[in-house]
């Protein structure tokens, strides 16, 4: 482990690989109930994230962890581990950074005179609901501070602890915008055990998602990555479709796999493992390429609007600069694009009388630091 010099009983600190200082380190800790897993609890000296392209295309992260012990083979963040000096796989499962104090840092940076309510998203690197959150109990200081400072936001993860904090959210809907999702890509549970080995049964989360609406808030359901060749098929999507619209999904988000750079080996050695036939497909699609090729894609989109519309089903929005829900104006869609981008933004309809000038002052100027490499990345776990 690359920090060992980090540990509890440490004779000397060293510096923290990837950082150029270790001022913000408090200690690192494993536990019996979290075998394997190392926590390394840190001092965040910001909260807030800026991320996307630049002018009006932008988006504001809040990221409580960096790795996550959901350990899915196909998760987009993987390579932001590499920052830290910790390896894309095992490394990216098993070393979680804490950031303890974030809600604490975040309230202050809510309260500056520059910050504007941009909608902030959690969920767009890592999960803010990991098992990990069980122990640090982080978010509900979060979205209390997000509440109070009247600034809209979203959740996506596939953490079942989100139902633990329903109450707190509800509470929080009645103050601001807020948007949530539950992100469920597989419905075959040996397959999900296998591609996700660290996040709650689809079953448990499916759970979670009828009893967010039983309390009275919408819920998307994030059907990504649809794995090319594994779970497209007719009968997979339309399983998973009917299954999300019994749970009282308000909408569904879709698309295939991506692989970047540095997520690629890892999954290729997964796929190698489980379905080598399909090896030599993959290394075609993605070979020059994070993204399904368009031809694929347009396939994956004329098979699942019927589905949709079977189950009276829309496709959900997506903000493109952070991955998360329902932060942008209405555009049209680009054609062959499986999520559609749509209806007013939840900073709109906090403040309707925000101006169109507002909207384009570079976030640096407003309070909102640029992101740290790797901390603000959108993954569609």
């Amino acid at each position: 482990m690359r920090w060992d010099k980090q540990a509890i009983d440490a004779d000397q600190d060293g510096m923290l690989p990837g950082l150029s200082s270790n001022a913000g380190f408090v200690r690192s800790v494993t536990t019996p109930e979290f075998a394997g897993v190392t926590f390394h609890e840190v001092l965040a000296k910001s909260a807030l994230n800026r991320v996307g392209a630049a002018g009006d295309l932008y988006g504001v992260t809040v990221n409580p962890y960096r790795g996550c012990s959901h350990a899915c083979v196909y998760c987009f963040a993987r390579p932001t581990h590499a920052y830290l000096e910790f390896d894309a796989g095992a490394d990216f499962d098993q070393q979680i950074v804490v950031k303890t104090n974030v809600a604490d840092v975040l309230r202050r940076e809510l309260t500056k005179p520059g910050w504007d309510r941009h909608p902030v998203a959690l969920g767009t690197n890592t999960d803010p609901y990991q098992r990990a959150e069980g122990r640090y109990r982080l978010m509900p200081g979060i979205i209390a501070a997000l509440a109070d400072s009247g600034t809209p936001f979203s959740i996506l993860t596939k953490g079942t602890l989100l139902r633990r904090d329903i109450p707190v959210l509800v509470a929080a809907a009645e103050r601001v915008p807020i948007d949530l999702a539950m992100s469920i890509a597989v419905y075959d549970d040996e397959l999900q055990q296998s591609v996700e080995p660290g996040t709650p049964t689809t079953a448990a989360r499916l759970a979670t998602v009828r009893a967010v609406r039983d309390a009275g808030l919408d819920c998307s359901v994030f059907l990504m990555p649809i794995i090319p060749f594994v779970t497209d098929t007719r009968a997979h999507l339309g399983r998973a479709v009917a299954q999300a619209a019994a749970a009282g999904a308000t909408s569904v988000m879709y698309s295939a796999l991506h692989l970047k750079p540095g997520v690629k080996p890892w999954f290729m050695a997964w796929l190698g493992r489980t379905h080598p036939d399909l090896v030599p497909r993959y290394r075609q699609m993605y070979l020059d390429n994070a993204y399904a090729p368009r031809d694929y894609r347009h396939w994956l989109g004329a098979r699942m609007r019927p589905i949709l519309q079977e189950h009276r089903l829309e496709v959900g929005k997506v903000d493109p600069a952070t991955g998360s829900m329902g932060f942008r104006d209405a555009v049209d869609p680009q054609p062959g694009r499986e999520a559609s981008i749509g209806g007013a933004s939840p900073l709109q309809r906090a403040d309707p009388t925000r101006s169109a000038a507002t909207r384009g002052v570079p976030a640096a100027t407003r309070g909102v630091p640029a992101a740290t490499p790797g901390d603000g990345q959108i993954a569609l776990f």
